[in-house]
């Protein structure tokens, strides 16, 4: 088989968010949800893995593997505690995370807003409050100053479809299934590309690149549903898509699919193998989400998640590799892709319980150990050959 090599400015990396490694998010509204009384969460974050502290030891596992590009969040309920209050030592926190990725030989890519908010945001109104946009605005203004010009690519808000589609929920904590997805809060959707659109100008005119992440479900259509799988993704997907037109780059998270009848969403057939969330295994899935956004957009697309919840790291490797395949054969047809980060870096907590595991690292709950698995040093050969 001949090699498959990839653009030589390909970026090779893996993928955090800050609630789900850091540990203690004290301040956020998850965290708030994960410990109150009666909470349907499966259990609380807790100390994660410890990534506030143990993030020197992450950065170096991924930079030893051959990876040369860490995405993690950057914390707003860490860096406003209080409406107005901006903490000096949390931005210096973060200064130091992407000082580390330097020391390593990594490139760090920051996400501005990875699903946690801060409580006192939520609980005057979240992003429905008209002075949602101005507050997110504050903050990333904020934060500017520790990214340029160490950073070069910024995601503004981690897969707005589904914050927003959270949001429809009485409580925002019920877990999504991709068979049965909710319509999008509307109130939400808006003000969620409003804020987008509010910080793009800000962190261009910084000298860096920004975009933001959508999560295509990769739905396909029983003949004669075409019309159904239309009106079911404009309000879940395509309006974000189409909202990144005048972006750097837009990123795109897959893994799995959905089908579509003239019914709507039905669940894989019986028989069919599912990873841990109950997703089909279906490695494509991030090839297809690349080609719709850049169908969409027009735009330089960035794999910002892909990956796959298993407890067989042979089959995370098959899943990565067939992953791979499908996103070179897009590139071969002339799509722009900027690159491939995995999700994710460590097990982690996911939205409600550790149960799934992501991680080419595996992390002990009790000593926070991190014992890399074999697919982390398959991901890295290949992003040392640039090519598989």
């Amino acid at each position: 088989m001949p090699a498959r090599l990839f653009p030589p400015t390909f970026l090779w990396g893996a993928a955090t968010a800050a609630h789900q490694t850091e540990g203690n998010n004290v301040g956020s509204d998850w965290w708030a949800r994960e410990v109150a009384p009666g909470s349907p969460l499966a259990e609380p974050s807790g100390d994660a893995d410890d990534g506030f502290h143990r993030y020197p030891q992450d950065i170096a596992l991924l930079a030893g593997s051959g990876l040369t590009t860490y995405r993690f969040s950057i914390e707003w309920a860490r860096i406003e505690p209080a409406e107005g209050m901006i903490s000096r030592a949390a931005l210096a926190h973060y200064a130091r995370m992407i000082d580390c990725c330097h020391a390593h030989g990594v490139t760090p890519l920051v996400t501005l807003h990875h699903f946690s908010s801060p409580l006192w945001f939520e609980a005057s109104g979240g992003w429905r409050d008209p002075r949602s946009t101005e507050r997110f605005v504050r903050y990333v203004e904020a934060v500017l100053p520790i990214l340029r010009p160490h950073v070069q690519h910024v995601i503004t808000i981690n897969e707005p479809n589904i914050l927003a589609m959270l949001a429809t929920f009485a409580k925002g904590d019920e877990q999504l299934a991709a068979d049965a997805l909710p319509a999008p809060d509307a109130e939400v959707s808006d003000a969620l590309t409003a804020a987008h659109r509010a910080v793009t100008g800000l962190i261009r005119a910084a000298g860096l690149q920004v975009g933001w992440s959508v999560a295509p479900q990769q739905l396909w259509a029983d003949p004669g549903a075409e019309d159904v799988l239309r009106e079911y993704a404009y309000p879940r997907e395509t309006r974000f898509l189409e909202a990144a037109r005048e972006d750097d780059f837009v990123a795109v998270q897959a893994y799995s699919r959905t089908r579509i009848t003239l019914d709507g969403p039905v669940q894989p057939p019986e028989g069919t193998e599912l990873t841990l969330t109950g997703w089909e295994y279906y490695p494509p899935a991030i090839a297809e989400a690349v080609q719709l956004a850049w169908d969409l957009t027009g735009r330089p697309v960035l794999v910002s998640e892909n990956g796959i919840a298993t407890a067989d790291d042979a089959r995370r490797i098959d899943y990565t590799r067939d992953a791979l395949l499908a996103l070179h054969a897009v590139i071969e047809a002339g799509v722009p892709v900027l690159g491939y980060l995995h999700w994710s870096l460590l097990d982690n907590y996911e939205w409600g319980s550790y149960a799934p595991t992501f991680g080419l690292v595996a992390v002990d709950r009790s000593t926070f150990e991190r014992t890399p698995r074999p697919s982390l040093a398959y991901l890295g050969g290949v992003a040392r050959a640039n090519g598989l």
